[in-house]
């Protein structure tokens, strides 16, 4: 695999990681800035991708029960902050935080270029949805608590790291969903915990089904059973 390793860079990136991250939501430094400001190299993403694929899939579609969420499509921003949170230690993912280590994917550069890689993917037609019998509820809590931030149906907002969440498995928007409103995600928008914080759960029900059904663009769509070619 061709990874774009030096003794600098995993020196810088052991630093990183020796310390948990004393910055918040989103006070940037680090690798995160470094990796904003790189020239991707999507041939490299590709490469350093091949670590992912054994969870999140060739096709970055991860799974519908929401164990592993979809990543393809995501905007390259978010990507870029979430995989150097994780590195920090300001998200706690125990299961991918050994396989996103400088040790196993290289550095800044190559954080650059995944992310630059899966923004690229064609995201998954057919992802999970909730029960669907609650989706009137869920509009409207939507337009009333979502819409500023994550945009008419879920497309996000890449200059204020806020994710695409249109076409995200349904289990997945649950759990992160309640971990945000209860205070498990460390690295959570503090201005989203307000927001939902009073939410129940029935509301958290009809407000992530809903947002399972959102539509991405068409051209970010892959056709039902697509294989990455990357990976034949």
């Amino acid at each position: 695999m061709k990874l774009m390793k030096t003794g600098l860079a995993l020196a810088a990136g052991m630093l990183l990681l020796a310390t948990p991250a004393s910055y918040g939501w989103n006070e940037g430094g680090g690798e995160q800035d470094e990796a904003m400001h790189l020239e991707p190299d999507a041939e490299n993403g590709m490469d350093v991708y091949e670590v992912c694929s054994a969870c999140h899939l060739p096709e970055g579609w991860g799974t519908e029960d929401g164990t592993f969420p979809q990543l393809a499509g995501q905007h390259r921003t978010v990507i870029i902050k979430q995989l150097s949170d994780i590195r920090a230690k300001n998200r706690d993912n125990p299961t991918m935080y050994p396989f996103a280590l400088p040790r196993e994917i290289g550095g800044a550069q190559s954080i650059a270029d995944v992310a630059e890689y899966i923004s690229r993917l064609p995201m998954n037609p057919e992802p999970g949805v909730g029960p669907g019998d609650n989706l009137e509820l869920g509009a409207k809590l939507y337009a009333d608590n979502c819409v500023r931030c994550h945009g008419d149906n879920g497309q996000g907002m890449p200059d204020k790291y806020y994710p695409r969440i249109q076409g995200q498995h349904y289990k997945y928007l649950v759990r992160q969903f309640e971990w945000i409103r209860d205070g498990k995600r460390r690295n959570a928008n503090p201005e989203m915990v307000e927001q939902i914080k009073n939410f129940s759960d029935e509301d958290m029900v009809a407000v992530m089904d809903y947002v399972s059904r959102q539509k991405p663009p068409a051209d970010k769509v892959g056709p039902p059973g697509w294989i990455n070619p990357d990976f034949d």
